[in-house]
């Protein structure tokens, strides 16, 4: 009746139901009963057996699943912020034939020969796949810090496609490059969907919408997908991910943890990271008391200056004043700014010691993929005695 293979099992439904016709009413129905719970398995089997789900430890905002022949699906779940549906992409692999498909999942063959990229943050995913030479051009590329892409600017190597959301589509089209990964705020996709209707592949990269800095970091394994680069990513983040850990072990039973304000005022309100923002965790993490730690929300807060007065003129820490250089400067800005206590007592700390040669922000470009280094930073600052011979790298003390 069942016919034994190697790996599978095949059913002879003639013998099945030949012995269906020839035993009792009731013995009937139950092997009736048997029989179509056994192909019902079965196919459950065979349908789990398509694909492999590839787990992910800490990025919530994507997913693989691996098919047959090296095939990929990817679907980006949580595109921007308040999405209810996302996008899917079938990756297929040069030389295969393109599996059946619904009409919305985008098609994109791998590996992907070259590729323009739309946020800075997306470089650092490059340089660390040893694929830095697959970027063929970038929007304003005065923002991007990395040494080797800045080297590969400087060659004529990558295109600049002017600004954001507003890019050159012809010199785009020019280029023909394998993909255009981009990012969006909304459902309306702009001018990456006019890049779509080019015929050349988008695909929506929406790491900044990641909860836990390690989650940020882990869309580096997004990336690899392109470039066939997996177990490369793994072993990048995998140390990146052993670094965070370690670090945060260092203040984890911390007792004594200083209070911390950030931000600054921008127009009429004072913009600060909402309690469940990742730079709440990363403030968490370094054993710090995040004044706004309890504010339910992974945005930013926009509050007023009294309130934040109030709540913060003697905190211990002052961490994240934008783009400000020195106390002078903050001052300058706004004389209240002086009447807090880290203003008083010098321990104001930005996060703009690093600048490309251009002055774009290594701490905005490569700051989501190593939370690892920022942790370490942030450490240091709090609990200076738990890593002695560590030197800031992104951050720095406002004289």
């Amino acid at each position: 009746m069942l016919k034994r293979y190697p790996h599978k099992i095949v059913v002879d439904t003639n013998i099945v139901f030949s012995a269906i016709l020839n035993t009792s009413s009731r013995i009937a129905q139950g092997y009736l009963l048997f029989f179509l719970t056994f192909i019902s398995c079965l196919s459950k089997k065979e349908a789990k057996n398509q694909f492999i789900n590839v787990d992910l430890k800490y990025a919530q905002g994507f997913s693989i699943k691996d098919l047959t022949n090296g095939n990929k699906i990817v679907e980006v779940g949580y595109p921007y912020q308040g999405a209810t549906s996302g996008y899917k992409y079938l990756l297929v692999q040069k030389g295969n034939e393109i599996p059946t498909h619904a009409k919305e999942v985008q098609v994109i063959r791998i590996p992907i020969e070259s590729i323009v990229c739309t946020s800075t943050t997306h470089i650092p995913l490059l340089d660390y796949l040893n694929s830095t030479d697959k970027l063929v051009g970038f929007p304003t590329t005065d923002y991007i810090s990395s040494e080797s892409t800045r080297k590969r600017i400087d060659e004529g190597k990558v295109k600049d496609l002017g600004i954001d959301r507003g890019m050159n589509l012809e010199e785009l089209f020019l280029l023909k490059p394998s993909l255009v990964m981009g990012y969006t705020m909304t459902s309306d996709l702009g001018q990456l969907k006019k890049i779509k209707e080019l015929g050349i592949p988008v695909v929506i990269n929406a790491e900044y919408l990641e909860k836990h800095p390690l989650g940020r970091a882990e869309w580096i394994k997004f990336m690899a997908l392109f470039l066939n680069k997996e177990q490369q990513a793994d072993s990048v983040f995998n140390v990146i991910e052993k670094e965070y850990l370690a670090t945060q072990v260092l203040v984890k039973d911390e007792s004594k943890r200083p209070t911390v304000m950030s931000g600054i005022v921008y127009g009429d309100a004072w913009f600060m990271p909402g309690g469940k923002n990742y730079a709440a965790q990363l403030l968490e993490d370094a054993g710090c008391n995040y004044l706004w730690k309890n504010t339910d929300n992974n945005g930013y807060l926009q509050l007023s200056f009294e309130s934040v007065f109030a709540k913060a003129k003697e905190a211990d820490l002052w961490i994240g004043v934008a783009d400000f250089h020195s106390l002078k400067e903050i001052e300058t800005s706004d004389k209240r700014y002086a009447l807090f206590k880290p203003f008083k007592e010098r321990k104001v700390f930005n996060y703009n010691a690093r600048t490309g040669a251009k002055g774009g922000s290594e701490f905005l470009e490569l700051g989501y993929l190593r939370p690892d280094l920022i942790l370490k930073d942030l450490v240091k600052i709090a609990h200076p005695d738990r890593l002695p011979d560590y030197q800031l790298y992104f951050y720095r003390k406002l004289e």
